[in-house]
């Protein structure tokens, strides 16, 4: 089960980190931006910044957020023992993240498909298939994180079309459960192409969850997240909020649209909905800093609390935190990137 790593645990991580604690093995992966790889906390090799970090509580977690397994600390094999085969398979992998395996590919190395796949699930928490389609939509999603288009990243990580690619998306995101329980739901997820990215978005029959561009850093988590507190599967599908929701976004990228009305589902704390309730309330074209938000709210001294709730916002656009600039007039943040924060701006003002 995957869950967002706060501020404090991240700090504490670190600790452990320096201290090379083996209490932590198997608690949390961490994230060596200027390397690439990630690592357990007992690694041996010389101690990142903090600020180069990032941490995770699976390593699929890792896996998704592009990052590739150290050589050294071995972090898909310590601190348990796995069989030689599974070894030579995450090797094998490495040394060629983007292939595809086929059945054949394990009858050449002597390898029974079955066996490896019931040892990964043991071992990981995932199949071997799973563990090398994380690898390959890592690199797709640092691609696209990098200034790659979805078409180039699709074609540079081997999905010739852009329905296999999306397809191998989706499947990332859960698979239906083989008996549902009464607290286990489905929901639905869709690839929208717009003016300023792709994005995708997430619902159920009712509600949106979820809209939010797909190299928008740290999406895959939020995915883990939102299935994980809703104990919920995602699968790709059509739904009436995720139709709605297109046509809206066509109409406002045409000027013609600019108050949206299909149905949100606000998934976060009794704060945090106050936040995004009162961007809701700011009319389309206005601005406003993060102190009067907060100043809005009744909480003056709350704007970084204020900000992060708008940073933790999962329905982009339609939750206007766009809308939201430092007293300053610069910027500020945005999730999505700045260069698409001025955008929507400049087209809502000239609206």
């Amino acid at each position: 089960m995957a869950y967002k790593i706060s501020q404090k645990q991240a700090h504490l991580f670190y600790q452990a980190l320096l201290d090379k604690n083996t209490a932590y093995e198997g608690v949390f992966f961490v994230g060596v931006k200027t390397t690439g790889v990630f690592c357990r906390p007992a690694c041996p090799a010389k101690k990142p910044k903090f600020i180069n970090c990032e941490f995770f509580n699976t390593a699929q977690a890792a896996l998704l957020a592009s990052f590739r397994p150290c050589l050294r600390c071995r972090p898909l094999s310590p601190p348990y023992q796995v069989s030689e085969k599974v070894s030579a398979l995450v090797e094998a992998v490495e040394k060629n993240p983007l292939k595809k395996w086929k059945n054949a590919d394990f009858a050449a190395l002597s390898i029974d498909s079955s066996t490896v796949r019931r040892q990964f699930k043991k071992r990981f928490g995932m199949t071997f298939v799973e563990y090398a389609r994380a690898r390959r939509m890592g690199i797709a999603f640092k691609q696209i994180r990098q200034g790659a288009s979805v078409t180039e990243a699709q074609l540079n990580t081997g999905y010739e079309s852009s329905s296999g690619f999306r397809d191998a998306f989706s499947k990332i995101m859960g698979s239906v459960p083989s008996k549902l329980s009464k607290n286990q739901q489905i929901l639905s997820a869709a690839w929208l192409d717009t003016p300023l990215g792709s994005m995708l978005v997430i619902s159920d029959d009712e509600a949106l969850y979820l809209l939010e561009f797909v190299d928008r850093r740290g999406l895959e988590r939020e995915i883990m997240v939102l299935r994980s507190r809703l104990n919920a599967g995602i699968l790709p599908g059509d739904t009436a909020p995720i139709r709605s929701v297109s046509k809206e976004l066509s109409a406002y990228f045409e000027r013609k649209l600019k108050n949206f009305r299909t149905p949100l589902h606000l998934l976060g704390s009794a704060f945090q909905q106050s936040v995004w309730e009162a961007l809701l309330a700011i009319p389309y074209g206005e601005r406003r800093s993060y102190a009067e938000q907060a100043k809005a709210l009744g909480k003056p001294q709350a704007y970084r609390a204020v900000a992060n709730a708008n940073g933790a916002n999962r329905l982009a656009i339609i939750v206007p935190c766009h809308r939201i600039i430092n007293s300053n007039g610069e910027l500020g943040g945005y999730g999505g990137g700045l260069a698409r924060k001025e955008w929507l701006l400049k087209h809502e003002k000239s609206n």
